[in-house]
């Protein structure tokens, strides 16, 4: 009869020890597992790292530096691009063979110049065509739009409102390429709050209906044929 107190034999002791380092090694294969899943969902979350409103004013800002005859005007565009892409850790480029704005991550970066040896994965970098068709006229066609609404209100709104509009209007077409009446409230509130004061030129009473002159231009543009 054994006792409960002898020892187990030998071979006992080593296949417990095989038992054992098999289910250490099975532990340690799936917290890598779930490591390098975690890994591959960060790394999915990067591609872009850019958001895509970011992309869109960073094509808008390229677009009005190109279209401007205003050197000074060109580079603050240039310079608000640039910022904005930083603000991302993101750098743009122009490919001019195939008239291009690139936006390249930051790390990719040496001395201007694009690094192909820290490229891990090409999906990180945005392209956006600037040549496509009819950029140029759609510019002239918004702004003409802005100029005919500007018109109309000075034709049937108090000369205060009329000037406001003006002003709103050339806003609208140089800095956003939109027209008057498809400005969002931060758009709208930029314009009251920093444009008008600053660059427009206001007389104290146009600053203090600047929200009911927006009224206006917004109610008197729904009678005027829009853009397409």
């Amino acid at each position: 009869m054994t006792r409960t107190n002898d020892e187990p034999p030998e071979w006992a002791k080593e296949r417990a020890r095989e038992v054992m380092a098999a289910e250490e090694d099975a532990a340690a294969a799936e917290e890598s597992d779930g490591a390098a899943e975690g890994d591959g969902g960060d790394d999915s979350d990067r591609i872009p790292d850019i958001p895509a409103e970011a992309v869109d004013e960073a094509e808008r800002l390229t677009r009005l530096a190109r279209e401007t005859t205003d050197e000074a005007a060109a580079a603050f565009y240039r310079e608000r691009r640039d910022e904005l892409a930083a603000g991302h850790d993101y750098v743009p480029r122009l490919r001019e063979d195939d008239d291009t704005l690139v936006l390249y991550p930051d790390e990719w970066m040496a001395d201007g110049t694009v690094q192909l040896d820290r490229i891990e994965t090409t999906d990180r970098a945005v392209e956006v065509s600037l040549s496509g068709p009819g950029d140029a006229d759609r510019y002239r066609e918004i702004a003409a739009y802005n100029e005919a609404v500007a018109d109309a209100v000075a034709e049937r709104a108090a000369d205060v409102h009329a000037d406001t509009a003006r002003t709103f209007a050339a806003f609208m077409s140089n800095h956003y390429v939109r027209a008057v009446d498809d400005a969002s409230p931060d758009v709208r509130a930029e314009f009251r709050e920093e444009f008008l004061p600053r660059n427009g030129w206001p007389t104290d009473e146009q600053l203090a209906v600047v929200d009911e002159s927006l009224s206006v231009i917004a109610d008197i543009a729904a009678d005027v044929d829009g853009p397409e």
